[in-house]
């Protein structure tokens, strides 16, 4: 597996573009304040449509999170963007030996009460608008294997024009404190949210 750099220096760089390319490719990021535990890393569970996300909720989590940030993505995609390791990004590779170890590194970043691990549990590119969210079984092994040293977060993001010439990123936050048994429970928790975070984005006004 491909793991996140750190180099103080790129780390910055890298910080500055992000932020940059976003606040200048969207009109806003507007996200709900949420309250964040500091004795708890967090792992956030987020819906999964364009090569924007994990920026949006990089930015989300520099403005209000504030842990450090960490995102599991295909090993294909850190290959061609060789930047995203220096912005958090470590690799998992689907049907191989990787994937174990991929699991096992994102539940002991876990470990650690300022990390911040990034999940799409649909493990690939699905419209911003499907009713239903797919899940796949990792992010459940994931928090077995974290077992309760983190803060459970949902996020749903959504684009809009509205009247605009470039887009909003409304970003649905949720911290979630249920205890799951099994990735079928998880999976119904995040799809009410989900579904109920849609309905909202479909009654927004500007």
């Amino acid at each position: 597996m491909i793991y996140n750099k750190k180099n103080f220096f790129i780390n910055r760089l890298i910080h500055f573009y992000v932020k940059r390319i976003v606040s200048r490719q969207f009109h806003e990021v507007i996200c709900d304040a949420i309250e964040v535990d500091k004795n708890k890393s967090i792992l956030l569970i987020a819906n999964h449509f364009s090569f924007w996300d994990g920026l949006i909720l990089y930015c989300v989590n520099d403005k209000i999170l504030k842990k450090k940030y960490h995102v599991m993505v295909e090993k294909e995609t850190v290959h061609m963007l060789h930047y995203l390791k220096f912005a958090g990004a470590f690799s998992i590779t689907k049907k191989s030996r990787d994937v174990i170890e991929s699991l096992n590194y994102a539940a002991k970043l876990l470990d650690d009460p300022q990390n911040l691990v990034l999940i799409f549990p649909q493990g690939k590119l699905f419209s911003n608008y499907v009713d239903d969210v797919r899940f796949d079984k990792g992010v459940f092994r994931i928090m077995q294997k974290a077992q309760t040293n983190f803060q459970l977060l949902f996020a749903s993001t959504f684009i809009q024009y509205f009247k605009h010439k470039k887009p909003t990123a409304t970003v649905y936050l949720k911290s979630d404190s249920q205890k799951y048994t099994n990735v079928t429970e998880l999976k119904a928790a995040y799809q009410q949210y989900y579904s109920s975070s849609k309905l909202l984005q479909t009654e927004f006004d500007i």
